[in-house]
């Protein structure tokens, strides 16, 4: 089954009332293999992962992070001259990026539960 992610556009001019308009983005890329390695920190990152696209391009150092308002996913990125960080790579749709954040976060909740049941079993 094909997801379908929509985006928002606001097109606005000072004469007119705001038009939203809803555009159909579908992502034909799939996320074919993710390899994640979970991090025991006092931070809000949680795990490093990379992800292999159409078995084809590999992506490294995608971060999952603990925000305000929950898990995320955090794109490899480098600290610029003025201390801002810039991404290295990244989705240029939402469908792309809701894919990539499905996955890696499916691989994330997954590993959690494997370590469950490991330390239950142990225990």
């Amino acid at each position: 089954m094909e997801k379908i992610f929509l985006e928002k556009k606001d097109f606005s001019s000072s004469h007119r009332i705001n038009k939203i308009r809803f555009f159909k983005v579908v992502s034909k890329m799939e996320v074919t293999d993710v390899r994640l390695r979970r991090v025991n920190t006092d931070g809000r990152m949680k795990a490093i992962a990379s992800i292999t696209l159409d078995n084809e391009f590999v992506v490294h150092d995608i971060r999952v992070i603990d925000g305000n308002n929950g898990l995320f996913v955090a794109m490899p990125s480098k600290r610029t001259p003025d201390g801002e960080f810039r991404d290295i790579a990244h989705p240029i749709n939402s469908a792309t990026r809701g894919k990539i954040q499905e996955a890696v976060l499916a691989e994330y909740h997954r590993q959690g539960e494997l370590e469950q049941q490991l330390e239950e079993a142990g225990a």
